[in-house]
């Protein structure tokens, strides 16, 4: 826990990145926090995953993307109904420009190392967020990667099994 708060504290100023699965998240329910446990992309999370995500993020100054991780984003969104998905979308864009996107040439990412392996949005993360940003994700494999390459890296079940919130 106290590693946590320190990662935390130390990347306040400097930004949080945010991946794909959490972006949606959170997308999701600010548009509606009661649709979170109801959509399919997002129905491994509560409503009170969401408020505690809300906290997280808000936290930081500066909320860190890529347009692969709102490309994702997007294709998930997709799968949404009505009622609700056109406004959703407004919500969307709203939120996107409250983010700092970071572009990434996909020729580079693609020839990085972990490429193979983690694909262009992940190797993407890990590049940019290198030395740069913490890295907020629900994805172990690359949580565990991040931090063996050097990344600063929360998985957020880790969060969520503190019981913070």
């Amino acid at each position: 826990m106290e590693e946590i708060e320190k990662l935390l504290l130390g990347y306040r100023t400097k930004g949080i990145l945010v991946d794909s699965n959490l972006l949606l998240v959170y997308l999701v329910g600010m548009h509606d926090p009661n649709r979170v446990p109801l959509f399919k992309r997002t129905a491994s999370f509560s409503t009170d995953d969401f408020y505690l995500l809300v906290r997280l993020i808000s936290f930081f100054q500066t909320i860190v993307t890529t347009p692969n991780i709102l490309t994702e984003v997007n294709s998930f969104s997709n799968q949404l109904t009505e009622p609700g998905r056109s406004n959703y979308y407004s919500e969307f864009a709203k939120q996107i420009n409250l983010l700092d996107e970071n572009y990434l040439d996909s020729a580079h990412i693609s020839s990085l190392g972990s490429f193979q392996r983690f694909g262009l949005t992940d190797s993407g993360i890990a590049e940019l967020a290198l030395g740069k940003y913490l890295v907020l994700s629900d994805d172990l494999k690359l949580v565990t990667h991040l931090q063996s390459i050097g990344v600063d890296a929360i998985n957020f079940n880790h969060i969520r099994a503190l019981g913070w919130g």
